[in-house]
């Protein structure tokens, strides 16, 4: 058969595409007859062609060959050809360097035109080729730039700057860059100026400080007050973008009392009515940051908050009330009393995405309590009939969860057993997984609920944790279900049939406990299902079975006292979540951890992790593989949280004044990247170091030896052991040694009622111990248990480490500490000294 002969007419090129090769050659043509014209029309001419360009660069195909021909046209006037040819030279230059040597004259010409938005252009294309052999071009261009009359030239030096840095970050800090931006910071007129020096200038000290002191320093002095004052006194100056990067260093500062945390926020109180979400979340940190340990006010900050937060969400786009209703989510559930008047806000609407119903039907089960349980749990019924079907799961899971946290669910269980009579499978599925989680917490309702339990065809639940959940009832109310032994038997009968493996151990463990209640009906059916469970593929339910059948031919009493004892309910069902994860969660409070609901270490790259990973478990804690020289300082603020929800009267009784009048206890700040070593100058609490000479003046404040290590108040003249100031030791060989060295000292401390008051904030204690050179490698665990691990380094012997461990517990006030050292004839110098530094511990 002879092949089709093809049709004649070709397909028409795309007039976005080239057709061949041949095109790029008629525009490097064009473009170099009109490089040197001067004739009317051409730079229209030019901009025609430079679309084209830009149009074939942008869909993949490569036109480098016009390089030198872009370049020639560039010599123009023309703002938008200049752009146009910016974003060409951007594209091929970092990727072809012997390309980017040919930009370099015009636009160090360009970096000296007449016009600033030329010459703004010109350098930010030039920052932008990151070239590391062309680095030497930059540094007079930027220097100019920084000191350009023009307000947007100097922006953009600003951010060039940081370019610089990352392409070669000693010829940024020799040629005192930073020292330039940070004159510019402080002096400059223009907002946005401020706030791109602003930016530069902590990712470039953010980024030095493990190798200079001086980066610290710098560092340090972004969060002292004048600084932090200037940037919140002209705040409304700033552009958005500008503000969020204020309130966010804002919410690293310490104020020195609690006169300063009320001035800070009254200068931000208008900023909670901010058009923008991003800026009323960045301002509602700060003042959570703020308030941490003043009790009262906490709580009517987050009172305060309520309204502009109900407000984004109601008048948002999806995405932005999705965003703010995950931190109002996250709030909600450290405080649910405060919220719970405010429950109508998170019905459902009907035009709104899943996603949003979703997260508003987790904080319909978070605020609901006894005065408002009957309109949620009524309105969550009404949902349990929508048509979308992940929805309607939810609002069941929703009313199952609602009856689990309540004492009166009489309401609720005849409203779950309604849900049985709808005859919609996922409603069945669902409402069975439910009914089994409330007959464990409540067996009393074990009567009417396994009455219509009975009535459901095991053949009509296809689902594996509803049919799991039937089979449990089959189980464990056999007694009470007459055809309990013949329904375990059928599905018996289908073992072969049924694919989940979670099913079949669960109809082992029912067909045995049926077994024990009514022998004889169930005797069949267990030989059948010890016989499945034996030849089965699967190992937990191979092993279960074998398991049994050993246990019954040992003795079936044992048997029974083994698989079916008598039950106690269920108290509280394990949350998914620890405390301490929901604590850092907090501590990233306007983040993605917040979306995610889960810390930034668990979904960020390892490379960009702190040194240290806290695990699931309570109180436990891991250490990563990186370098230790850098304390993570996990904040603890769980005691001040629970009292938003103790009564006025608890609260008095609870509420431990400060040396300033209130409850206040400053919290602390960001420091990751910060020197082990205290800085002078930054703060105005009196902390003394081990080196200090022994007349240092004593402490005037009434809250001196806050651990309560039964020193007197004098500060007493530091042992003689002299200590590295920055020790370096790394997790792995911390590990090791802890495991090899024998404990050379223990002791247990009575905590003072004020130390037991300071460790609701343990950076406190994690900042004065770096202070006499004490490092915190690790710390965790959660109110009213901390557990620390400390090291230090003798000064005239590297080799020399002290290990400590200090398990605290704030309810019995109690702390143990553990020592280990490589050199024991220097364990009880250290002891002492130790000792010494926990009995200066003080706040101002």
């Amino acid at each position: 058969m002879a092949p089709p002969v093809q049709s004649s007419r070709s397909p028409s090129p795309s007039p976005s595409q080239p057709s061949g090769k041949s095109e790029v050659s008629d525009l490097k043509l064009q473009l170099r007859n009109l490089a040197g014209s001067r004739a009317p029309g051409t730079d229209d001419s030019k901009r025609e062609l430079f679309k084209k360009v830009i149009s074939y660069m942008t869909i993949g195909v490569d036109v480098s060959s016009l390089f030198s021909e872009m370049v020639m046209c560039s010599a123009t006037s023309d703002v938008v050809l200049k752009k146009m040819c910016y974003l060409y030279v951007g594209n091929y230059a970092r990727g072809n360097p012997d390309l980017a040597l040919l930009t370099i004259n015009f636009l160090q010409k360009d970096c000296r035109d007449e016009d600033p938005m030329i010459r703004g252009l010109a350098l930010r294309s030039l920052c932008t080729l990151r070239v590391a052999n062309l680095v030497e071009y930059l540094v007079g261009p930027l220097g100019s730039g920084l000191k350009d009359s023009s307000g947007y030239v100097r922006m953009v030096a600003s951010i060039g700057v940081l370019k610089l840095y990352h392409i070669s970050a000693a010829v940024c800090i020799d040629s005192d860059f930073p020292s330039m931006l940070k004159a510019l910071f402080l002096n400059d007129t223009d907002a946005q100026v401020v706030a791109n020096c602003l930016s530069s200038l902590q990712e470039i000290w953010t980024l030095e400080a493990s190798t200079s002191e001086e980066a610290v320093r710098e560092k340090e002095a972004l969060l002292s007050k004048p600084v932090i004052y200037h940037l919140l006194n002209r705040i409304k100056a700033f552009s958005e973008w500008a503000q969020c990067l204020v309130l966010d260093l804002a919410s690293k500062y310490v104020p020195s009392d609690s006169n300063e945390i009320f001035d800070i926020m009254n200068l931000l109180e208008d900023r909670l009515q901010h058009a923008n979400g991003a800026v009323v979340l960045a301002t509602i940190k700060v003042f959570l940051h703020l308030t941490l340990s003043m009790n009262d006010v906490h709580q009517q900050v987050y009172e305060r908050m309520k309204a502009p937060l109900l407000t984004l969400v109601s008048t948002g786009s999806p995405e932005q009330s999705y965003a703010v209703l995950s931190h109002l989510h996250l709030l909600v559930m450290r405080a649910p009393i405060l919220f719970s008047s405010d429950y109508k806000h998170f019905y459902c609407q009907y035009n709104e995405p899943s996603y949003v119903k979703k997260l508003k039907l987790e904080m319909l089960t978070a605020v609901a309590n006894e005065s408002n349980t009957y309109e949620i749990v009524t309105e969550l019924c009404e949902y349990a009939a929508n048509v979308d079907v992940p929805i309607a799961r939810e609002s069941i899971r929703a009313v199952g969860k609602i009856a689990l946290q309540q004492y009166d669910v009489n309401a609720i269980v005849d409203r779950l057993l309604q849900f049985l009579e709808m005859e919609k499978d996922y409603v069945t599925a669902e409402t069975l997984v439910l009914v089994k989680d409330l007959l464990r917490k409540y067996p009393q309702w074990s009567h009417d609920c396994i009455a219509v339990v009975g009535n459901i065809s095991s053949k009509n639940v296809q689902e594996p944790k509803a049919k799991a959940a039937l089979i449990w009832m089959l189980g464990e109310y056999s007694q009470d279900m007459l055809d309990a032994p013949y329904i375990l038997e059928s599905l018996v009968d289908n073992w072969d049939d049924e694919h989940s493996a979670e099913v079949r151990l669960h109809l082992l463990t029912a067909v045995l406990k049926c077994f024990f209640r009514r022998p004889p009906e169930t005797q069949k059916a267990l030989g059948a299902a010890l016989a499945a469970g034996l030849a089965d593929s699967h190992q937990d339910v191979h092993d279960r079975a074998l398991f049994y059948y050993r246990l019954l031919q040992y003795d079936v009493s044992l048997a029974e006292r083994v698989v079916d004892p008598p039950k106690q309910a269920v108290s509280v069902f394990a949350d998914t979540q620890s405390s301490e994860i929901k604590d850092r969660i907090f501590d990233e409070f306007n983040s993605l951890s917040i979306l995610y609901q889960k810390p930034s270490y668990m979904f960020t790259d390892k490379e960009h992790r702190g040194p240290f990973e806290f695990t699931e478990e309570l109180g436990s804690l891991s250490v990563g593989e990186e370098s230790a020289d850098n304390v993570i300082q996990s904040r603890r603020f769980e005691a001040s949280d629970n009292d938003l929800l103790l009564s006025t009267t608890e609260k008095e009784e609870n509420k431990v004044p400060s040396n300033n009048g209130s409850a206040y206890s400053a919290p602390d700040y960001d420091v990751s990247s910060a020197s082990l070593v205290a800085m002078p100058g930054h703060s105005e609490s009196a902390v003394l170091n081990t080196n200090l000479p022994t007349h240092a003046p004593q402490s005037s404040s009434g809250i001196d030896d806050l651990l309560g290590l039964g020193l007197p108040a004098t500060i007493s003249s530091p042992p003689p052991l002299k200590l590295n100031a920055k020790p370096v030791l790394d997790p792995g060989t911390f590990q090791r040694k802890w495991g090899q060295l024998p404990i050379s000292l223990s002791q247990e401390d009575t905590l003072s009622p004020h130390g037991t008051a300071a460790l609701t904030t343990p950076q406190v204690l994690l900042r004065h111990m770096q202070s006499h050179s004490i490092q915190c490698i690790a710390s965790g665990g959660q109110a009213p248990n901390f557990k620390f691990f400390f090291f230090a380094q003798k000064a005239d012997d590297t080799a020399a480490f002290f290990l400590v461990e200090c398990l605290i517990n704030t309810s019995s006030a109690k702390a143990q500490i553990k020592i280990k050292a490589d050199d024991g004839s220097a364990s009880a110098a250290f002891s002492a000294l130790l000792r010494s530094a926990l009995s200066e511990l003080g706040m101002s």
